[in-house]
């Protein structure tokens, strides 16, 4: 490999750095080392269906060294960054330092919790494929813990009797969801579906409509952000589909057993589900640059850090100056990714930098089978039109062929025969 090419380390395989790392390659000026911890990249926006049981872990992830088999120009490093070194351009990591002309700072987000005592302890999270799997099994432990303590069949069951056993199989049944936003609102819609058809297939001694599911959101409606006829639309969906939707329900505390409202009211359950907010990771505090709303640091509209011209920062991690904040979505990682890589390619060929303007797309947002919601520029659609769009949308952006073959054919499996195939438990019903 030649010895004259720039040298650009890309930190994180998300979707703002695998895109830059895509993009860079296609130019023979740069030798591009591409780290992350995982081996793999996580298509994040379906993670909560493995969670729920409809896709395996499998189905929307890919090895990143199959990003580039063809471009040796492309390393890819399975490593942690511990500590940035900017005067003298190195990485130190958990492996070997890792020197670079230029970095790209891509290291995405993680959950915010607000400060709401025992969220970090307590609650469930799903912003990776290892809290989905884990949830995953948790949830499914929880329905075969509330099984054992059913008297439907005595010669079978324990005959536990009295208020004690109904409340234990009530905190078992009961999962809680606080966030009301995409996320959570899929989650929940998700859920809902597993257990009207696999759960109390699988568990008939459960009376009917006997698991709850809550959705819980601090502001006034669901979907912050969507217009009010979507969000409508999503909240009497989810009801429809027997999950109880809490507005205006801020969450004070989230205990072993349960969370507690602002009101004061108390909600028992094994299963706290924490989908409310995001920040960007901690390796951002420890750059030393300016941070602003969420952890997000500050950059040029080019993006890059100001008075460092070799750094770029894209994805969930950049806040661009500006009057309009772009949202911690894909689209605008996989846009800035592209757009931080065009830029320093015209930094080297000395060319005018271009400054960075978020696209947006749309918004949308799907709540069971046939039915979402769906916003294309000021247009609005819901039900099954806006269904085949999303699927439409989630395929075209899914990596990989295989994966987009395995996740349609689950897709179609479900909704022609209803039945989630996913029902594995590989954790212990009690582990946190």
């Amino acid at each position: 490999m030649p010895n004259n090419r720039y040298k650009v380390a890309v930190i994180g395989a998300g979707f703002a750095g695998l895109s830059a790392a895509k993009e860079l390659s296609k130019y023979d000026e740069f030798e591009i080392c591409l780290i992350d911890r995982n081996n793999y990249h996580t298509f994040l926006p379906l993670l909560y269906q493995v969670a729920a049981a409809e896709l395996e872990s499998e189905d929307i992830t890919s090895p990143l060294r199959g990003h580039f088999r063809k471009n040796r120009r492309v390393a890819v490093m399975h490593c942690r960054v511990a500590e940035i070194d900017h005067a003298n351009k190195t990485l130190h990591t958990d492996g070997p330092d890792i020197r670079y002309d230029y970095l790209i700072m891509s290291m995405g987000s993680t959950t915010e919790f607000f400060g709401t005592p025992g969220a970090e302890k307590f609650a469930f999270t799903l912003k990776s494929l290892e809290d989905a799997v884990r949830l995953r099994s948790h949830i499914l432990s929880c329905f075969e813990q509330a099984s054992l303590y059913s008297d439907a069949h005595p010669t079978i069951y324990p005959n536990v009797s009295g208020q004690d056993k109904t409340d234990r199989q009530s905190a078992l049944k009961h999962i809680i969801i606080i966030g009301g936003g995409p996320n959570g609102a899929e989650f929940a819609g998700a859920l809902s579906e597993l257990v009207r058809t696999s759960i109390y297939r699988d568990f008939p001694e459960f009376d009917r409509n006997s698991v709850q599911i809550t959705l819980l959101e601090a502001a006034p409606n669901l979907l912050a952000g969507f217009p009010p006829l979507l969000a409508g639309y999503v909240r009497e969906r989810l009801e429809k589909m027997d999950v109880t939707v809490k507005l205006n329900a801020a969450v004070t505390e989230i205990r072993k057993d349960g969370a507690v409202l602002k009101d004061g009211t108390f909600l028992p359950s094994e299963t706290v589900v924490w989908t409310a907010g995001v920040r960007a990771t901690d390796l951002a505090a420890e750059t030393g640059f300016a941070a602003g709303k969420s952890g997000r640091i500050h950059v040029l509209p080019t993006l890059q850090i100001a008075n460092r011209a070799e750094i770029f920062v894209a994805g969930d991690l950049s806040l661009p100056e500006g009057e309009t904040v772009p949202p911690m979505v894909a689209p605008n990682a996989i846009q800035q990714g592209i757009h931080a890589a065009r830029n320093l390619v015209r930094l080297v060929r000395k060319q005018e930098l271009q400054p960075f303007v978020y696209h947006d797309k749309g918004s949308m947002a799907v709540v069971g089978r046939g039915a979402a919601a769906v916003r294309i520029g000021t247009r609005t659609l819901t039900g099954t039109i806006a269904w085949l769009v999303w699927l439409a949308v989630h395929l075209t952006y899914l990596v990989g062929f295989h994966n987009r073959l395995m996740v349609m054919f689950n897709w179609a499996w479900d909704y022609f025969v209803a039945e989630r195939s996913v029902r594995l438990i590989f954790r212990s019903w009690k582990e946190r």
